[in-house]
């Protein structure tokens, strides 16, 4: 539910906020990288609370391990609602630069789409919310009560942000969390996000002889570090794809019939996305499943790089002392990180070979999320996305990791609405990043929507 005085401000306005967007996504605001006194992280996170206290917010900028976040509020009644707005205002290094049209920290819009570093993920996505509390705020006030937290750490996995949320869980409560950074699943098909893939990320060393030695001296009596880890990771999959860790499928949630019957009628074509990659077709996961099935509801097991030996021009008859690998393991509800590390040390014990030894470094773990389909603030959503789109949203998975959704529901008690507007050819994290105009319009329509939404309900 949108006034006509709102929707007419967002289309009056509309040059004037993307001329705004455009000084948001000057800052290069790399959380990666030490910035110094001048850090652009931390001018950016200046001016976004000087941005949102021009809106009538209080904005503080508040201290994490590395960059700040910044935390606006405004209190219209204690009988109105509370939406907690969530974004991050940190981005993905540009690199290579040399595939950029045009500077990734200088927006440029062309055919119909605004090209920057941040673009999409995250502050345009952000932005519509910034351009929807706005014009509640100039047409009369807003009729709930807000909360805006952006973080400046997320593209480094959010080191800081679990305790974070606990210090400051009091400031953070509310009724409603609205995150858009996610994607539709086509154009023309606006689409709530309600479940995420968690993740269990190891490095596996196999160490052989004290040091690199001659393959024709030693070769046939020492074990090779390689092939001793290529085959532990060949072996970590059957030829059904199935993953062959011991309990690695023991609390797997089962997809319903329900949601088996909508996915199907879902606009997704698995021969076109294949050909979109390059491919002849879809070879990953497990055979027995559909590919939105193994996108978005099935656990993966995936090498990620792996190093080992002698990599440079010509050759070099050795066997290497060490070989490693990354391995990704990406988890659905209910598994748990730390089980999933467990089963894949139980693996690596059960199945190193003689005359290597094995160790294991665990890297980063997330836990999946299932979020409610047909909670207030979902059905608010998805009327707003209705109005602002004129179709129905599509509820859809992500195979994905947002490790702030499983935040906010383990320390805040919320499910959060995954309203995102960005579409499949975003180029996310790669160079030319884009977020295309009609979205950041629509999708400010669908913000200010889904506040007069959330002010309805009971």
């Amino acid at each position: 539910m949108i006034p006509d005085s709102v929707a007419k401000y967002l289309a009056d306005n509309r040059d004037r906020h993307l001329e705004s967007l455009k000084e948001y996504l000057r800052f290069p605001s790399v959380a990666n990288v030490d910035g110094g006194d001048e850090d652009p992280c931390g001018l950016c996170a200046k001016w976004l609370a000087d941005y949102l206290g021009q809106l009538g917010l209080h904005a503080e900028i508040l201290p994490a391990s590395n960059k700040p976040n910044v935390l606006a509020t405004l209190h219209v009644s204690d009988s109105a609602p509370t939406l907690l707005v969530y974004g991050h205002y940190d981005v993905q290094p540009p690199d290579p630069l040399d595939l950029w049209k045009s500077d990734p920290f200088e927006p440029e819009i062309r055919d119909g789409y605004i090209y920057a570093r941040g673009a999409n993920d995250d502050k345009g996505q952000l932005f519509t919310h910034l351009a929807a509390i706005e014009a509640w705020q100039r047409c009369g006030g807003l009729p709930i009560n807000i909360k805006v937290l952006v973080e400046g750490e997320e593209e480094t996995g959010s080191p800081d942000l679990e305790p974070f949320i606990t210090r400051h869980a009091e400031a953070l409560s509310a009724d409603a969390i609205v995150v858009s950074d996610s994607a539709f699943l086509a154009d023309e098909v606006p689409s709530i996000t309600y479940a995420l893939r968690g993740l269990a990320y190891v490095e596996i060393t196999v160490v052989g002889p004290i040091a690199d030695v001659h393959s024709g001296e030693h070769g046939g009596a020492l074990a090779n570090p390689i092939n001793a880890l290529t085959t532990m990771a060949a072996g970590m999959r059957d030829s059904a794809g199935r993953i062959t860790l011991p309990g690695f499928y023991d609390d797997v949630a089962e997809l319903s019939d329900d949601e088996r019957r909508q996915w199907a009628n879902l606009p997704f074509d698995a021969g076109r996305y294949a050909a979109s990659m390059g491919v002849d077709c879809l070879g990953g996961g497990e055979n027995d499943f559909s590919a939105l099935e193994r996108l978005w509801s099935r656990p993966t097991l995936d090498c990620n790089g792996i190093l080992g030996g002698y990599t440079g021009p010509g050759s070099k008859t050795i066997i290497p002392s060490t070989a490693s690998v990354k391995i990704s393991m990406r988890l659905v509800p209910h598994q748990r990180p730390e089980r999933i590390v467990e089963s894949m040390r139980e693996y690596i014990v059960n199945n190193t070979p003689p005359g290597v030894t094995c160790q294991m470094e665990v890297h980063s773990g997330a836990r999946p999320v299932l979020l409610g389909r047909d909670s207030p603030a979902a059905l608010a959503a998805r009327e707003a996305l209705a109005d602002a789109f004129g179709k129905s949203a599509a509820m859809i998975r992500c195979g994905a990791s947002v490790p702030v959704i499983e935040l906010f529901q383990r320390i805040l008690g919320i499910d959060a609405v995954m309203m995102g507007f960005g579409l499949p050819g975003d180029r996310l994290h790669s160079p030319n990043e884009r977020f295309a105009l009609k979205q950041f319009s629509r999708g400010s329509i669908a913000a200010a929507a889904f506040i007069g939404n959330m002010g309805a309900l009971d």
